[in-house]
């Protein structure tokens, strides 16, 4: 796979961070990073930060991460 078609599958930061402030209330969240992690849980976001932490309660996972780390997010 070429680097130019791996781009284009990455959200851009503004869009994540519009996706990441109306997934707050979501029950749910499942979010991929740019180092192939997938972690699906609950979001906690500070907007003024960029910053915020997934918390998977089931599998006893809590992963803090940047606007910068995240390539794409389901709500």
């Amino acid at each position: 796979m070429s680097t130019a078609s791996k781009k284009n599958r990455e959200l851009v930061p503004e869009r994540i961070y519009d996706m990441l402030l109306s997934a707050r209330t979501a029950d749910k969240v499942t979010m991929h990073f740019k180092d192939g992690r997938v972690v699906a849980g609950a979001l906690i976001f500070n907007p003024f930060k960029g910053t915020g932490r997934v918390i998977n309660i089931d599998q006893e996972v809590s992963i803090d991460f940047a606007i910068d780390d995240i390539r794409d997010l389901k709500i």
